[in-house]
């Protein structure tokens, strides 16, 4: 499900197994423009993508994320990175058609971000567009959560952009970027809202705004 060898190529952008490869590729990106991410954690030093990415594999290991690096097919530079994370399974009775399945039942994408020249580009729309295509048609998932940081206008209006429909805010969700207590703004995709959503991000990943 999880697998090292999982790879997702879209018109614009790859995204590939984040490893220790990518570590020069996510300093250099971020270092475009640190200050676009103050509310997104991104690593800082080498030290920093060193453990961003251990943490990540670590997860995978366990079967709880899918981190990816994000990386531009016109020029193979990596631009960002992404992930899926908190993958759950529900303990459906053992007699229940999704008894047998492997793959997760809901999740999170986040750990999202991109270098400042991948703004307000298509790769943001079409990375999307692959881990929700991933998430709903191949792993066949219930649901699709998405948080940000409550401050994070632009972040908020990024998901709204795809689809996400907003649940609500949770205080003091999660550590922020500022070392205070988050209050998240929490917005969701379910598997019902998929198809109509894709033909949007279809759209929009192919330029027209419609």
């Amino acid at each position: 499900m999880l697998a090292d060898a999982l790879v997702l190529t879209g018109r614009h952008v790859r995204l590939e197994p984040l490893g220790l490869q990518h570590v020069d590729g996510l300093l250099a990106a971020r270092a475009e423009d640190p200050s676009i991410y103050r509310w997104s954690p991104t690593p800082h030093t080498r030290a920093d993508a060193e453990r961003y990415v251990q943490t990540a594999a670590a997860w995978r290991a366990a079967g709880t994320a899918a981190p990816f690096a994000t990386v531009r097919l016109a020029d193979g530079i990596v631009i960002g990175s992404t992930r899926f994370f908190d993958l759950e399974r529900w303990a459906w009775p053992a007699d229940h058609p999704r008894a047998a399945r492997a793959t997760p039942d809901v999740g999170e994408i986040g750990y999202t971000w991109l270098a400042r020249s991948a703004t307000r580009t298509a790769a943001n729309t079409e990375a999307k567009l692959l881990m929700l295509t991933l998430a709903f048609e191949e792993w066949d998932m219930l649901r699709v959560c998405l948080h940000t940081d409550a401050r994070n206008t632009t972040s908020r209006t990024a998901i709204e952009r795809i689809g996400g429909r907003f649940e609500g805010i949770l205080r003091a969700h999660r550590l922020a970027v500022d070392l205070t207590p988050r209050d998240s703004a929490r917005y969701a995709i379910t598997a019902d809202e998929w198809p109509a959503l894709k033909a949007r991000l279809e759209r929009r990943a192919n330029g027209s705004s419609s």
